[in-house]
Formats: structure tokens, sequence, C-alpha cells
């Protein structure tokens, strides 16, 4: 990455903010505000913004998150396959849908195994001072993003939780213009909740 984008454009609380976390979070706020209106140039964006965000976190030894960031990057070009030309099992093209009771299953079953697998990893062979913390957003965008990328409505709740406790941990890492870009992503998930709902509902309509 240019060095430029390391330099700190102002500090806030004691901590810089660099360029690199400005354009981030920007392209960040425009990727979600796609994905609450179904654009999909929002994958485009997250490739980008997850690239930035992933020196960013490195260089805060995050490193659940920064290569979350990587995993994010390569999703995108799955995810904006499947909105584009993306079907449901019957063929159909794929639209906002809620997750079945076996997906409900699937959902609790892949995070009780994730955050634990994925905090030991981080706890044991790096040198992270936020093993478990750092673990618990990282196991579940790897959820959300694979309900987002297949259009289930329970994303957004996902995402909630996830973003709830990121808000925590990057002010505790000082990176303040990233906690509150996941505090808005808190509201944004909600907008995105009802958005998606209320696509939903006409469709469910006989």
């Amino acid at each position: 990455m240019p060095d430029w984008l390391f330099t700190p454009a102002f500090t806030a609380w004691g901590s810089p903010t660099t360029w690199l976390e400005i354009v981030a979070f920007a392209l960040s706020l425009a990727m979600v505000a796609c994905n609450i209106r179904e654009i999909h140039w929002g994958w485009p964006l997250a490739a980008v913004a997850s690239l930035l965000y992933f020196g960013l976190f490195w260089r805060s030894r995050l490193y659940g998150d920064a290569a979350l960031q990587i995993f994010f990057a390569v999703m995108a070009f799955w995810g904006w396959a499947q909105w584009l030309r993306g079907s449901r099992g019957n063929g159909q093209p794929l639209r906002v849908a809620r997750l079945s009771a076996a997906g409900w299953r699937a959902l609790i079953g892949s995070a009780v195994l994730l955050w634990p697998a994925t905090g030991l990893f981080l706890a044991r062979y790096t040198d992270t001072d936020v093993p478990w913390w750092d673990a618990f957003p990282t196991a579940l965008s790897l959820i959300g993003q694979v309900l987002l990328g297949r259009k289930y409505l329970e994303n957004w709740l996902v995402w909630i939780a996830v973003n709830g406790v990121s808000v925590a941990l990057f002010a505790w890492k000082g990176l303040w213009l990233t906690a509150l870009l996941y505090l808005l992503f808190i509201g944004l998930s909600v907008v995105g909740w009802r958005a998606w709902r209320a696509a939903l509902e006409p469709a469910a309509q006989p």
C-alpha cells in the first residue's frame, strides 16, 4: 500500500487516525448502503474496503479481524456472482428469504464451533492481547457473509451482534473512526433488516 495511506490525518483521544482508515470508512458505508438496497455494486466496494482494513488491523495486532478481511475480499467475488446470477434450489432467481429451522440449527452450531476454535488459535499462535474478543466478530462474520451472499434476512441479526462487539474492540485499540463506523453499522443493520423484511413480505403473499 502507498505510504501516504498510513500517514495520520488527525488525532482523536490521543490515537492517530490515518488516511487509510478514512478511505476504508467511506467505502464501507457505501458498501452497506448498497447491501440494504440490494445493489450488487456493494460487493466490489466490499473487496476494496476489506483489503484496506487488512492493512489497518494487521498493524493493530487484530490478526483475526485482519485475516477475516482477506476472506471478505475473496467472498466478495462469490457474493457478487450470487447476486447477479444465483438461484435457489428450485431454480428461482435469488431473492430475500428466511432461514429454515435447519438453517437456524446450522447457524447456531457453526457459531458454537467457530468462536472457541478461532479464539484458541489466536491465543496460542499469535501475540494478540484480545484473542477471544477478536475471535467473536471473526467467527460470526464468516457466517454473516455467507448469509448475506445468499440473501437470507437473518444476516442482519448476525451483523448486529458482530458490530456490537466490534465497537468495544476497536475502541479498546484506539481505532476511533472504525469504532464509529461499526456503531453506525449497528443502526444500518437495523435499517437493512427492516428493508429486507419489507421486501420479503410481498413475495410471501399468494
